[in-house]
């Protein structure tokens, strides 16, 4: 049986103390699963959350994104925010500018950040490609990082980024630092549950692991539906659909009285 769910303060115990397992779910049976094989934090679109999630996580720590983009004004960011923390979320993923984060810690509200590889943001340091391979670079990250902690974030996603500059960051702040693709020197390993899984047909990142081949078992069942579509297509021409199990009886006496009416 699970431990109630961690708060902030018991995550930010845990820094430098043992390696968190975090993936990215985004259907109830994929919280269900991470809630049973012992997962420690999830990231979910705020729409999953609710109570529905709940009793199928009930103690998974949950990071709802705030989609970059989707908000622009801090109230915006601190409304949508107090929503999703109100339908279950545990702190709020956003990589807004540092002076929304302000203002949401300012309220109260746990906010993740992010740091190297920000999709988002990627034109400016490349395109998706890893960061902090040079001094320069990670210098930047290590800035980043250093101003989401003085901004008042608790966390911070940091992706695709050597591991020994990973390592020598998260040594340095008080943040809990997840890493996507930037080695086991921070506090928590992130995955997608779709890369996990083998579900993904795209491009697979470097760092993923994949232990299932979803992806395969999605064509059969796919092949499945076409051939259960078309033989349904082939009953109704045929007249073979439906037959008299799949229809409402009437007695004879009624039908006739009926048919007697109309006419």
């Amino acid at each position: 049986m699970r431990h109630r769910r961690p708060t902030v303060a018991d995550l930010l115990s845990m820094k430098g103390k043992r390696q968190l397992s975090m993936l990215r779910v985004e259907t109830l049976d994929e919280a269900d699963a991470a809630e049973r094989a012992g997962v420690d934090l999830v990231s979910v679109p705020p729409s999953l959350l609710g109570p529905a999630f709940r009793e199928a996580a009930p103690s998974v720590f949950a990071f709802p994104g705030l989609e970059y983009g989707d908000l622009v004004t801090a109230d915006e960011y601190i409304r949508a925010a107090f929503q999703a923390l109100k339908a279950g979320g545990d702190a709020v993923y956003c990589a807004a500018g540092l002076q929304t984060v302000r203002r949401m810690r300012d309220e109260g509200i746990p906010v993740c950040g992010h740091v190297g590889l920000i999709p988002s943001k990627a034109t400016w340091t490349g395109g998706f490609r890893a960061v902090g391979k040079t001094s320069l670079s990670a210098l930047e990250i290590w800035r980043q990082t250093k101003a989401l902690e003085e901004a008042g974030a608790f966390a911070a996603e940091i992706e695709v980024v050597p591991g020994e500059v990973a390592t020598a960051i998260s040594a340095r702040t008080s943040m809990l630092m997840l890493s996507m693709g930037a080695g086991t020197g921070c506090d928590a390993q992130y995955l997608f549950a779709d890369d996990v899984l083998g579900a993904n047909k795209g491009h697979v990142p470097r760092h993923a692991k994949i232990y299932r081949n979803f992806a395969v078992e999605y064509d059969r069942l796919q092949q499945e539906r076409i051939a259960a579509f078309s033989e349904y297509v082939a009953d109704v021409k045929s007249g073979a659909y439906p037959g008299k199990g799949h229809l409402v009886g009437i007695e004879p006496a009624e039908l006739e009285a009926f048919l007697a009416a109309l006419d």
